[in-house]
């Protein structure tokens, strides 16, 4: 077994016996530095102040009063990022969960293991572990920095070192891919994988190669026979159901949602999916049922969302139901932190049921009060103050609602472009608010190019680049902006070295601009540049 003293072990188990019990066969494994996690949240809170080499983490954490299970866990800590790509996470089951697991498993820990198991069995799995995670390391820590070039051509030099791994380091390798958007690599690679080892994995991501390149037919047929084959590959579900989407197949991707869950009954962000679908199509039973089931089992979670409440309630408020829409407030006043997040959805949640109660004059109250809260609120999504400026122009708070919405636009994450903001007050039947707010950003972007264009004159090439790109976050489709973008990229990679990444983002630029306008007299002139550019710098194109 390699060396194993300066390993750092988490074990996450109710039962003090069988803590004290791993903890010996630790001990006899020659690892010393255990600590202990009663449930889900000792265990995140632990791991919000420092890391750990090793988790070993029973299933049956206890459901109901004491919280989470394994596999919710598992998910909190791959989502939010609180373990590393390092991290050995390892899954102790009875036997009678075991089998439940594995069937459905989609978050995969690095092992499972199966009680009652011995000392040899433990200290085998974990140097088995340790030994896999040696030789991926190098990569993971490229990933860690953000080098994701690098990484990819670690994961091309592994998969020849380590003939034993290469299919995982292939698999890697075209994830990867997939993160940096070169969709027909990534597909060739699982391409070629399907052509000697049909693994269900490199179905899945032959599939999310179609769905990116919206090749939604291939995309679907490869992804039904993906669930005929193996009908408990939770993940292919979650695809099918985006590709119904894009489809414009509402009611075929709720289906699909629904079967998922009769399978795997416990992913909290499928059930948010299937409820907001569900919601969008008019089930509202299922909504209400969906929404219900994710605020059980979010409730021990470390990172409650208060949005959870906000969905309820509206949906028990289409419903009609305000009493058990007011006691899901009261639940949310009740069991959630107080801060700007909890306030905005308190407040649109008390709009929603005054609205019902027809009192307006209160309605509009909270939804001023929701307003304010915006302003120090942090990661509420898109949907809910699209929702809140919806809301704010239907009871005639009309300057409340451009707040909003622009505060949005500005937003540096926001995918929100002018167009989609018009949009909104268009569907709202205020014609002056849209051109109002169509103007206030023009007049934004405007500012932009200017700011641009003076950066570039005075040397700061970079920050020229960075302005410009905020500047077609909020309208993508504009040409003078997409021009400019694309010559301050030229200018910087001829003046400061090429790098890959920028280069890729000229090129995704000018394929926009052909598409909007494919005769236009000045895209040679950059397609010129371009290929100036790489020359200069010897790379092939």
């Amino acid at each position: 077994m390699p060396e194993t003293s300066d390993l750092s072990v988490l074990i996450v188990d109710p039962n003090p016996s069988m803590r004290g019990n791993l903890h010996n066969m630790l001990n006899q494994a020659a690892i010393t530095k255990v600590e202990y996690a009663v449930n889900s949240g000792t265990a995140i809170r632990l791991l919000t102040k420092k890391p750990f080499d090793i988790i070993l983490c029973e299933y049956d954490l206890g459901s109901g009063m004491d919280g989470q299970d394994g596999q919710q866990l598992l998910e909190d800590l791959r989502h939010h990022k609180l373990i590393g790509l390092w991290t050995i996470f390892i899954m102790l089951t009875s036997e009678a969960i075991h089998s439940k697991v594995i069937s459905a498993a989609e978050l995969t820990p690095s092992d499972y293991i199966l009680k009652p198991f011995t000392v040899d069995v433990l200290s085998g799995r974990i140097a088995r572990a340790i030994e896999r995670r040696a030789v991926f390391l190098p990569t993971y820590q490229l990933i860690d920095k953000g080098d994701l070039r690098e990484a990819v051509k670690s994961c091309r030099a592994a998969e020849l070192q380590h003939p034993r791994l290469a299919a995982d380091f292939t698999r890697l390798r075209a994830e990867l891919h997939l993160t940096l958007g070169e969709w027909k690599e990534a597909e060739q690679l699982y391409a070629d994988m399907l052509a000697t080892r049909p693994m269900a994995w490199a179905h899945l991501g032959l599939a999310r190669t179609l769905f990116e390149q919206q090749r939604h037919e291939e995309a679907q047929d490869t992804l039904l026979e993906l669930v005929e084959a193996y009908p408990r590959f939770m993940a292919a579900y979650d695809l099918l159901a985006q590709n119904h989407e894009a489809m414009g197949q509402q009611l075929q991707a709720k289906k699909i949602l629904e079967d998922a869950v009769a399978i795997s009954p416990h992913m909290v962000r499928r059930l948010r999916h299937l409820g907001g679908i569900a919601f969008d199509t008019g089930d509202i039973g299922a909504a209400e049922r969906a929404y219900k089931q994710v605020v059980t089992k979010a409730k021990y979670s470390e990172f409650r969302d208060p949005e959870d409440h906000v969905n309820l309630v509206k949906t028990l408020v289409k419903k009609g139901d305000a009493p058990q829409a007011s006691g899901v407030l009261r639940d949310m006043e009740r069991s959630l932190r107080g801060g700007a997040n909890v306030e905005a959805c308190r407040a649109i949640s008390a709009a929603m049921l005054h609205e019902l109660s027809g009192n307006d004059i209160a309605a509009a109250s909270e939804l001023q009060l929701a307003a304010a809260a915006l302003d120090t609120a942090r990661g509420l999504s898109t949907q809910l103050k699209v929702g809140l400026v919806q809301s704010c122009l239907k009871n005639n708070l009309e300057q409340a609602a451009s707040d909003v919405m622009m505060k949005l636009v500005n937003e540096a994450d926001s995918e929100v472009t002018m167009e989609a903001a018009v949009d909104v007050f268009e569907k709202a039947g205020r014609h002056d608010l849209a051109q109002g707010m169509g103007q206030q950003i023009t007049n934004q972007v405007q500012e932009l190019m200017q700011d641009a264009a003076s950066k570039s004159e005075s040397g700061e090439l970079k920050g020229a680049v960075f302005v410009l790109r905020q500047a077609l976050r909020k309208t993508p489709g504009n040409l003078p902006v997409l021009f400019a973008s694309v010559d301050a990229i030229l200018r910087q990679l001829n003046m400061l070295g090429w790098e890959a990444p920028l280069a890729e983002q000229a090129q995704h630029q000018m394929q926009v601009i052909r598409k909007i306008d494919p005769k236009h007299p000045k895209l040679e002139s950059l397609k010129q540049q371009y290929a100036a550019t790489q020359h200069k710098y010897g790379i092939a194109t």
